[in-house]
Order: structure tokens, then sequence, then C-alpha cells
């Protein structure tokens, strides 16, 4: 994202540049004594550094002008748009850039590209670290056993491999469980979990094609109860979010299992509608958290941003590839990486 952010200002730049109110700004060589250019996977300034490194108070410094700062939002609502952030979002982004630049004077050897991204890391970062849950903290402490969760999402967001994925990532953190095969309606989605859960080594809880995913979920749940198991990992149909017969049913699993944890599974490449998705399950079955996949081929970057700042709802894990393993749990400053590193246009 932020490589294309950085091309559209150059160009805005070399249309009209803006001359320093004050004195001619010194060569950065001679003001800090070595290239400014951020190593490729770190974040800018604003990863390590506060307002003071590159705002000033003083006599000395270059302010940015207003017309200045109200072209530069302009650019970045179109970038933002083109990276698949949603409105919302870009007007929370429009309303901390202008804030934190209006104003201001930066110091010589920062220039406003460098102010830019530090205050737009900043408000990123801000949009993402939502209070985190510890998982497997939260599965310890949980009594009486069993911790159940909930998975539901659109069709074709790899749900079902997610639903496999978090069972191995418990298992590593020396936890068990079982998954139920509440997905009964789709051909196929049966054998798939079984497959599953016989490379990882998990049971799976089933019952024939067709019949009730309540059910389900309640066989799994009481085997659980049973053997001392720690948790139980719900799969669902995947429904559209227009079909309000499968709401309904995802509702009466809900009602049924009363699980510990609910999460929205969602398509990190779906762009906008991967919020509105999210949006009307919330409001259907009240989620407590988002799993977002694909992640890894998500140039882009605006799904994360835009699916926890519309939601209020936190990002979980996210995966990372097709392995079991490449299921990882999100970390806000890792996605800010991501979004501001540079050699990618998306």
């Amino acid at each position: 994202m932020w490589a294309a952010i950085k091309a559209r200002l150059r160009r805005s730049e070399e249309a009209s540049p803006t001359p320093s109110d004050n004195s001619r700004e010194p060569p950065k060589s001679q003001a800090r004594g070595s290239s400014t250019s951020p190593a490729p996977a770190a974040p800018g300034p604003s990863s390590t550094a506060g307002d003071e490194t590159i705002f000033t108070e003083g006599f000395l410094g270059r302010r940015l002008k207003e017309g200045t700062i109200d072209d530069v939002l302009d650019d970045l609502e179109i970038v933002l748009m083109e990276s698949d952030v949603a409105v919302p979002v870009i007007e929370r982004l429009r309303r901390d850039l202008r804030r934190d630049l209006a104003g201001k004077k930066l110091r010589f050897g920062v220039d406003a590209e460098d102010a830019i991204r530090t205050c737009l890391e900043r408000s990123c970062r801000a949009i993402l670290a939502r209070p985190p849950l510890d998982l497997a903290k939260a599965v310890r402490e949980h009594t009486p056993k069993p911790y159940v969760i909930l998975f539901v999402g659109v069709n074709g967001t790899g749900k079902t491999t997610t639903v496999a994925k978090l069972a191995g990532w418990l298992r590593k953190q020396g936890l068990s469980s079982v998954i139920a095969a509440g997905d009964t309606f789709r051909a196929g989605a049966i054998e798939q979990l079984l497959v599953h859960g016989e490379r990882i080594g998990v049971r799976v809880v089933r019952q024939q094609e067709g019949s009730d995913p309540a059910a389900v979920a309640y066989d799994a749940v009481e085997h659980a109860r049973a053997k001392g198991i720690d948790v139980v990992l719900v799969d669902t149909a995947g429904r559209q979010h227009t079909n309000e017969n499968l709401i309904e049913e995802a509702k009466k699993i809900r009602r049924v299992v009363s699980p510990s944890l609910t999460l929205f599974v969602g398509d990190a490449l779906s762009g906008n509608d991967v919020i509105e998705q999210a949006k009307l399950f919330d409001e259907a079955v009240s989620l407590d958290g988002l799993v977002l996949t694909k992640l890894d081929a998500d140039a882009k970057g605006g799904a994360a941003l835009s699916a926890t700042f519309v939601t209020k709802k936190p990002i979980l894990f996210v995966g990372t590839g097709q392995g079991y393993a490449d299921l990882v749990a999100f970390d806000p400053d890792w996605m800010v990486r991501r979004l501001f590193a540079e050699g990618t246009a998306g």
C-alpha cells in the first residue's frame, strides 16, 4: 500500500513542488549523515520514534502549506480506495493525517514523505491494535471443559481448512481438540475434514450428509466433555450472508452449544466484500473475533484495516499459506510492516 501512496506523492511533487517557508533545507546527507530510505522489512521512523524526530517548534524548519496537505489527502484517498480500504477507514486516516500535519514544522532532514509515512503508520497501528485474546490462556482457564469455538463465514474463504489449522495450532500449545463436522450441506465437506483430522491426529465427530448441524455440534461437545478434551472446533456450512435459512441455522447452532468464542473467517482477497460479510454475521451471531485467510497473497492490505475498524473486533489469526503451520496469531506491527513495505505498489 505504501509504495502506491509514495508513487502518487512523488508524481504530485514533480507536478507542483512546494518551496520551504524558511531557508533552504540542507542536503539530507548533511542533516542525517546517511540514506533515509527504510529497510524493506522494517517500518519507517514511527516504529521507534515519536513526533520529536520529525517536527520542531524552533525557528528553523519547513511548514507544510494547507494546500499541500489538501493535495496529499486527495491523493491518499484515491490510493486507499484502490487498496480496498473502506470509506470509514479512509475518513479516519484523512482526519488523523490533517490533525498531525496541520500547523506543524518539519525538522531539517525530514521531508514530507517521511512525515506522512510516520503519521499514517501511527494511525494504522492504532486501528489494528485492538485488545488481543490469548486463546491458549483462555482455553486453559475455562471451566468446565470444553471451550467451544464456532466458525462462520461465506463459501470459499478457507474456513474448513482454517478449522484444521487451528486444531494443529492448539496441539502445539499442548491442548487437545475435537472437530465437529457441521457442514452437512456441501458434498465432500465431511470427507475433507476426515482427511484433515487423520493428518493432524484429531478426531472428527460427524453424522450423515444432510443431518442437523446443531446435532453434530452437540454430539461433539458431549464427546469432549466425556473425554476431558479441551476444545471443540465447530465447522459450519459456508453460507452467503444473504441466505436467511443458513443464517438461522448458524443461530441455532449457537443456541445449542453456547460457544465460548465465535470467529468469522474471511478471505483477505475479497476486498470490501469481507467487511459487509463480517458486519452481517456480527449482527446475526455476535462475533468475538476475525480470522483472515490468504493474507500472504494480499498485496493491498485494505481488508485487514477495514474489517477490524468497521466491526470493532480483533483479528486473532491470519492465514499465510497452504500448510497446517501457516496459521499465525495476528501481530499488528507485522501487518503495519506489510502495509508500508517498499517495493510493492499494491
